[in-house]
């Protein structure tokens, strides 16, 4: 059996580094899913981190033979990995969404939803690409990730990014100034719409709680290391997305749309709402369980929402 000196005296290069990696995530049964899904991607980004050295750099052209110093910090991060089932992106403090870097750590979620894919198409062909967007509203903002993204998609438009957390909100603002979006998203600690009273939105989106009872309580060890308040929404997932239909109305423009992650939640909501014209959004590149609806379809339906 090789002992950790064995390991770090042998693996002399970043290749040698990754391919040690996967055999140890797989031999141990981590989770793949706040970042990356698979043993081979996790464990280049954690080389690299630990490398210093931008996650698109080639291992080929890593110089090698790697330090001492080196390969005890590439051990030192895979070990804790495991051992302590940290999500990568907590212990290199980042996470990319939409093709952009964030700041992350364990006051928020690591950005992960596929909501991403909306974003960089506009939201077409829900939102007309020559219709201008003067305000976008992000529930839920965590990390930021949506809303900076939204920024980035209009570049015309003002971004409130919404959260109930001083704690997140700290890390939102942190990625607002390390995109210099200062004046056009921003940060704003209100329990859902409460702190946003005559402001109106073009296009409202939210990611926001929908883990239900019995989903929580069979997740990976990964996930408790994540915010519980930005996880947990009930017996059935619904708390935070029924209080949103319920009042997205008010914050609407007369032709705005609403984009709500509900993930696993999908068949409760729909049930709860079987009259509702959900449109269930698909995805190319994976992820389910997000609905748009448009303020005239939230009008039609808003006492069916009052009464749930």
């Amino acid at each position: 059996m090789q002992t950790t000196d064995d390991i770090i005296e042998t693996l002399d290069s970043a290749e040698a580094w990754v391919q040690w990696g996967v055999g140890y995530f797989e031999q141990h049964g981590i989770y793949f899913g706040h970042g990356t899904d698979n043993a081979l991607d996790e464990a280049a980004w954690l080389v690299l981190s630990a490398l210093e050295m931008p996650i698109d750099f080639a291992l080929s052209d890593v110089p090698q033979p790697l330090t001492m110093v080196q390969r005890r910090a590439i051990f030192a991060l895979l070990k804790q990995r495991v051992e302590r089932r940290i999500p990568a992106a907590y212990l290199i403090h980042e996470a990319w969404f939409c093709g952009l870097r964030f700041y992350v750590d364990e006051r928020v979620l690591v950005p992960r939803s596929p909501i991403g894919e909306l974003i960089v198409n506009a939201f077409a062909p829900w939102w007309p690409t020559n219709k201008a967007v003067s305000r976008v509203l992000d529930i839920g903002t965590g990390s930021g990730c949506i809303a900076i993204a939204c920024a980035h998609a209009f570049p015309e438009a003002t971004v409130d990014a919404v959260d109930i957390s001083s704690d997140a909100l700290l890390v939102t603002q942190k990625n607002i100034e390390l995109h210099q979006l200062q004046g056009r998203v921003n940060a704003v600690e209100s329990d859902l719409f409460g702190a946003l009273d005559g402001r109106r939105y073009d296009i409202i989106v939210s990611n926001p709680p929908y883990v239900d009872a019995e989903d929580i309580a069979s997740m990976p060890d990964e996930f408790r290391h994540e915010p519980q308040i930005g996880l947990v929404a009930g017996e059935d997932g619904l708390d935070f997305a029924i209080r949103i239909l319920q009042d997205a109305l008010r914050y609407l423009t007369d032709n705005g749309i609403l984009i709500v992650e509900v993930g696993n939640s999908e068949a409760a909501l729909a049930e709860r709402f079987p009259t509702v014209p959900f449109i269930w959004l698909e995805f190319e590149y994976g992820g389910h369980g997000v609905f748009l609806l448009t303020a005239a379809e939230l009008a039609q339906h808003h006492e069916a929402f009052l009464q749930a």
